[in-house]
């Protein structure tokens, strides 16, 4: 069997187990890359020359930046300021969100811009009385288009760019594809606006989740807080410091103190006496709390007036005593400290009734936490309790632009900066911005490992030695000459016609980024063979690489809204089709109007 041959066998073989589907794609990807190996058509050191290669080193660093804003609550912070705005108009909310989705797929790639605002949009469809599978593939196809607006859209667009610089051309700029991917995305909004009512499933079969937005409220009605919890910080001149918590009198039946905090890290006091920044987390009603405030020279601000259990530093867990806890037999009462000394006890129930303070811990009584956001979740992974809601989840909705936001942000002008203006290259300047959020501690070297999909990195990295081998063995060149020889006849314009045909069509059954390395070969070679200019066919190839809308496995954006959205397999193809006719327009016959053969 000859290099081509085995080449073409291969790469039949890649195909037809994507399309399958039911082995995990990266198992396939590395068996190709081990299969070129193994029949002689590519060396080891290029069979796994792809994970060490710039671009899957720039793709993990995206998921990092991007894991990095939806921790510090700025994805939350601006899908609750896009809710706002939305106003209760359905055509207005989905301008917002596919306004959103097709920015922020810009940044960060398509999906880590779903998967930062789906849950915002879900949340928008509960609030706003509106079916979820009228919102998500929208916001998902708006992120296909959107991924086209810059460089750091899509992997596709490094590697066409790469491309470029490969055959010693210039690559496209950073804004470069702002020519094209605007375009794009206006008329993929359009489209949507115009059919989506009528091709989108009315209602969603899914199961919606739980909307933590008023989880404070929520928690203070069930536990009888009515009267509110109430952080007050202590003033240099309050009458209080250097006074020790036993020895402070509330003056009032209608209040009562519950903790004491270090102004420092928020954990309740160690130190014997009051110091200026301290906190006083007093139960009352609202009216008391302000006299006592005044008369004592502490300071209470607006927001934790309204919303005191929930700030940037600390929040409320609800947790359950599971059968055989440690815990059963043992005392908690309101005001009590629990044992690691960082979170405060506020309620104890069984059965939905306040538990007498002389009474132990039962199975199944419930009991609310109030700490920091770091100690509840360091202190909850006990199998002790049960956690009703995570933290986590809880903090990421209810507390947008929370603890790193600042620094979160600054790094991500900076890296935007960075890709603009070309300083470094683009995998340099997804180092240093993912070593920033990590030295800063927005988000830990753990968290990091987690935030990469690693599933797209090996797939990126294993498809390469395909790439290499489609060039090395003359496989590339050869469909080149068939794709030329059947259209270049009549033009590139044709031939336009007829790579977005090869790449959109593979790009339903596999990755498009798989689907980009595959074909960025031949249209290099096809580019030779015409004596054209390969930028207006690379970025023809770019958008079709994008044009994934007809199956849910197309791409990771697809799948994403699936469930959530309670779609089924064919629900994708019927607002795809006219998506996908508007980006052949846009591949065909706009492109080679920007970048001129």
């Amino acid at each position: 069997m000859t290099a081509i041959e085995s080449t073409a066998a291969v790469t039949a073989a890649a195909i037809a187990l994507f399309a399958w589907n039911r082995l995990p794609v990266v198992i396939v990807a590395t068996g190709a890359a081990l299969a070129l190996w193994a029949t002689g058509v590519v060396t080891l050191d290029q069979a796994l020359a792809g994970f060490g290669d710039r671009a899957v080193i720039f793709i993990a660093s995206l998921f990092i930046v991007s894991a990095a804003l939806e921790r510090t609550g700025v994805t939350a912070w601006a899908g609750q300021l896009l809710i706002a705005k939305a106003g209760d108009t359905r055509t207005r909310l989905l301008i917002i969100i596919m306004t959103a989705s097709g920015l922020l797929s810009a940044l960060i790639s398509g999906g880590g811009a779903v998967a930062a605002l789906m849950p915002v949009v879900v949340m928008a469809a509960i609030r706003l009385h509106q079916s979820p599978a009228q919102l998500l593939m929208p916001l998902a196809f708006a992120a296909h288009a959107g991924s086209n607006v810059l460089l750091t859209g899509a992997p596709k667009n490094i590697l066409v760019s790469e491309a470029l610089e490969d055959a010693g051309l210039q690559g496209f700029a950073f804004a470069e594809f702002a020519l094209v991917g605007l375009p794009l995305l206006a008329g993929t909004m359009a489209l949507i606006l115009l059919l989506g009512r009528h091709l989108l499933p009315e209602q969603s079969g899914a199961r919606l989740p739980a909307d933590f937005s008023r989880h404070a409220e929520t928690l203070v009605e069930h536990y009888g807080l009515r009267d509110g919890v109430f952080r007050l910080r202590v003033r240099t001149t309050s009458p209080w410091v250097g006074k020790a918590p036993a020895e402070l009198d509330l003056a009032g039946p209608r209040l009562s103190l519950i903790a004491v905090q270090a102004g420092a890290s928020g954990l309740p006091l160690r130190a014997p006496t009051l110091s200026e920044g301290d906190y006083l987390l007093v139960r009352g009603d609202a009216e008391a709390v302000a006299t006592l405030a005044a008369d004592m020279h502490l300071a209470l601000r607006d927001d934790e007036a309204e919303n005191g259990l929930f700030n940037r530093r600390s929040g409320l867990a609800e947790v359950v005593i599971p059968p055989r806890s440690a815990l059963i037999g043992s005392a908690m009462f309101p005001g009590m400290v629990t044992e690691s000394g960082d979170l405060v006890v506020l309620a104890v129930q069984r059965a939905g009734v306040d538990l007498d303070p002389a009474e132990v811990l039962q199975a199944g009584d419930t009991v609310l936490l109030e700490g920091t956001w770091k100690a509840l979740d360091l202190h909850l992974d006990d199998p002790d309790v049960l956690v009703v809601n995570s933290p986590e989840l809880v903090r990421r909705q209810a507390v947008p632009m929370g603890a790193g936001a600042g620094i979160a942000l600054a790094v991500l002008g900076g890296f935007v900066v960075l890709l603009a203006t070309g300083i470094v290259p683009p995998a340099v300047a997804g180092l240093i911005a993912a070593g920033l959020l990590i030295l800063a501690g927005t988000v830990t070297v753990e968290q990091s490992y987690r935030a990469i999909n690693w599933t797209t990195v090996i797939l990126v990295g294993a498809m390469m030695p395909l790439s290499t081998a489609m060039v090395q063995s003359g496989a590339a060149q050869l469909v080149a000459d068939h794709l030329v020889a059947l259209t270049g006849g009549n033009g590139p314009v044709v031939f336009l016609t007829g790579l977005f045909v090869l790449t959109a069509g593979l790009g339903q059954i596999m990755s498009n980024t798989a689907t980009t390395m595959l074909v960025i070969p031949i249209a290099m070679a096809a580019a030779e063979g015409l004596g054209v200019s390969p930028r207006p066919i690379l970025m023809s190839l770019c958008v079709a690489g994008a044009a994934s809308f007809l199956t849910p496995i197309a791409t990771a954006t697809n799948m994403m809204v699936m469930g959530p959205g309670g779609y089924s397999f064919n629900s994708y193809w019927k607002l795809g089709a006219p998506l996908m006719l508007w980006f052949f327009v846009v591949a065909v016959f706009y492109v080679p109007l920007v970048w001129r053969f």
